[in-house]
């Protein structure tokens, strides 16, 4: 059995994944696939990980999960996919690093299914963007709650994925930066589902037409009939010179209004965001998804 674990980060997906894949969830559990709504398992799953302190779950555990979010006897590969799994938003930043405790917390899950394959999916986020939500989404969440004493210079997503790679070595982890999704959104849809690019699904343009205006995204459509791409970066070509001119300012533009950031700071911090990413690129390990 193959178990996948898509684990946000916060504030990149919004759900839209495992809802795009909820959508051909008949399709998929023809191919022993199954998607099961994250209401299902967003508690038990953190509950039970935490309950086996650094263990592999028994027989009966596994069971208790299986029976809370399948209906069918069995499956090949089993998606979950909740921004909650790593950690609540108010604890990304603490004293002890930037989302610090993802490589214990992602070693729990693993030993969830001992005996199954685990794939571990994450997507980035710039930090210079990613703290403003965070605030938003934290309950009575402020400046001072999410960062403490942090600098937001610290916050580097290469060291995170370096201290998942030190404490599991052989993990099958794919990762992508989420400002490039609305460029890669379907390879990262097949990813999830452990299917090839060419299989059909439903929910290519889920994400698109959440930033794109109803009149772009209808002309991209109708372009994309009438000049089928020739592969994954012609689309990317296509999709991207279309979100140029159609793309909703409202969607994608973030304000960031922080005590004490500068225009300067800003910047400074996206180009450590995209040092890291090139850095994380490179790891030996990782599967990261670019445009």
């Amino acid at each position: 059995m193959q178990i996948v674990y898509h684990l946000g980060a916060h504030a990149t997906d919004e759900d839209r994944l495992v809802r795009a894949l909820l959508k051909n969830r008949g399709t998929l559990e023809s191919m022993g696939i199954v998607v099961p709504s994250p209401r299902l398992y967003r508690q038990i799953l953190p509950r039970v990980a935490k309950s086996l302190k650094g263990g592999p779950a028994g027989p009966d555990a596994q069971q208790v999960i299986l029976d809370a979010v399948m209906e069918a006897d069995e499956a090949e590969r089993v998606i979950f996919s909740h921004e909650g799994l790593i950690c609540f938003p108010v604890n990304v930043i603490s004293e002890t690093g930037f989302y610090s405790m993802a490589p214990q917390r992602i070693a729990a899950y693993s030993n969830l299914f001992p005996d199954a394959q685990s794939e571990f999916f994450l997507a980035l986020r710039n930090p210079a963007t990613l703290v403003p939500a965070l605030i938003e989404r934290a309950v009575e969440g402020s400046y001072a709650s999410i960062m403490g004493r942090t600098s937001p210079m610290e916050l580097s997503w290469a060291s995170v994925v370096r201290r998942i790679l030190a404490h599991m070595p052989n993990i099958d982890l794919t990762v992508w930066c989420n400002e490039d999704t609305p460029l890669i959104w379907p390879e990262v849809l097949r990813a999830l589902a452990g299917l090839s690019p060419e299989d059909a699904l439903e929910g290519d343009f889920d994400l698109l037409a959440a930033i794109m205006s109803d009149e772009g995204l209808a002309k991209l459509k109708a372009y994309l009939d009438a000049h089928p791409p020739e592969d994954a970066a012609h689309r990317r070509r296509t999709t991207s010179a279309f979100l140029e001119k159609f793309a909703l300012p409202e969607e994608i533009d973030v304000e960031i209004d922080l005590p004490g950031w500068s225009a300067e700071l800003v910047a400074a911090m996206s180009k450590v965001y995209a040092d890291d990413c090139d850095e994380i690129a490179a790891m030996p390990g990782v599967n990261f998804i670019a445009p």
